[in-house]
């Protein structure tokens, strides 16, 4: 061709000929090959550690702000005390010292810790997630943290990341639950008040020769996502300085209906899903919602008198993403549990999420 000449036209493209096809058709993609995963075949939990404010908030103390009273309060949910923390006690320190503790009792050290994962939906600034915060309070340099937003069923999905992550990429990934409710609470509305704790509890999940955590069961019914609510969206106040503050709101009722009667069947299938027979279990550690749910729950799973029920709400109060570390942390230096138990862990709430799944007991 001399210089000049004009290129010649590609011919127009078939009637009906898409044009990503025409683009593939001049130049193929090239076949990637991926190298296979290089974690572990399986993971457990190997530590768990939790950490409980210094300040102890009894009925009465609650009862000074509602139309209610210390029987009133423990007939309807078991409750008794909850801590509520002191300024100092950041959700940041709170975790820090949970999770301390559960690095140490997995025998490893804080730079052995790959991944950081925080389950909260206290935590108050948009971003950057706390789960950073954390990695670099215990010294995790260079770690990658996340936050889970699922409410009272958020520690759950945490360890099941987790699991995922250890299979995949091996390491030790550390999932903490952490709450300060008492941020969020409304101390004149008589549904939320006397009901919510503040704390942290944490997991090492690392890798094992043996299965330490089962398949899964989760889901969420978007439908009833407004029975556990905050009250009005942050933008309110951008809109309305003088508005009060959004606090945590919930229909009781439909909640408890909802918790009975869906998830004991959820529970049901977890351990279904794990080949796990309930007379096989040696502890039950579900969210800390309500010790008349708990129990509900436990009878409507036949779970035999052998089984250890965790009910730390009673003196912790319902602790939201923190609740299930923690009572697995009561269960276990109380004795009421041993390490190498099998445990179902099970956590519902806001959305209406949930999670289940089985569990050696570390």
């Amino acid at each position: 061709m001399h210089p000049g000449t004009p290129a010649p036209k590609r011919p127009p493209a078939a009637a009906g000929e898409p044009p990503r096809a025409r683009i593939h058709a001049r130049k193929a993609p090239m076949k990637a090959e991926f190298a296979p995963p290089a974690g572990a075949p399986y993971t457990r939990i190997l530590g768990v550690g939790a950490y409980r404010p210094r300040r102890v908030v009894d009925n009465t103390e609650v009862c000074r702000h509602i139309d209610s009273s210390d029987e009133w309060i423990r007939s309807r949910t078991g409750i008794v005390s909850r801590r509520w923390a002191e300024p100092d006690e950041t959700l940041g320190v709170m975790a820090e010292q949970a999770a301390s503790k559960a690095i140490a009792a997995a025998g490893l050290t804080p730079g052995d810790i790959t991944c950081v994962i925080a389950a909260t939906f206290t935590h108050l600034m948009q971003t950057p997630a706390i789960a950073t915060e954390i990695a670099h309070r215990i010294g995790a340099t260079g770690a990658p943290g996340f936050d889970v937003s699922a409410g009272c069923a958020g520690f759950v999905h945490g360890v099941v990341l987790a699991s995922d992550a250890v299979r995949a990429r091996g390491g030790h990934v550390l999932v903490v639950g952490v709450e300060r409710m008492s941020d969020i609470l409304d101390l004149t509305d008589r549904s939320t008040a006397f009901i919510f704790g503040d704390g942290a509890g944490a997991v090492v999940v690392g890798p094992s020769e043996t299965p330490g955590i089962g398949p899964v069961v989760w889901g969420a019914d978007g439908s009833q996502a407004d029975a556990i609510r905050q009250s009005v969206p942050w933008d309110t106040l951008k809109k309305d300085p003088g508005h009060p503050f959004p606090a945590l709101r919930q229909d009781g009722q439909r909640v408890f209906r909802w918790a009975v009667y869906e998830m004991s069947k959820v529970a049901g299938q977890a351990l279904r899903a794990a080949g796990v027979a309930p007379e096989e279990l040696d502890a039950f550690i579900p969210h800390q919602a309500n010790v008349r749910i708990i129990d509900s729950m436990t009878r409507a799973m036949g779970l035999p008198a052998h089984v250890t029920v965790a009910k730390d709400i009673v003196t912790s109060g319902n602790t939201s993403g923190a609740s299930i570390p923690m009572a697995m942390d009561q269960v276990l230096s109380s004795g009421a549990a041993v390490s190498g138990g099998t445990a179902l862990l099970l956590g519902y709430g806001a959305g209406l999420s949930y999670a289940a799944v089985t569990a050696v007991l570390p």
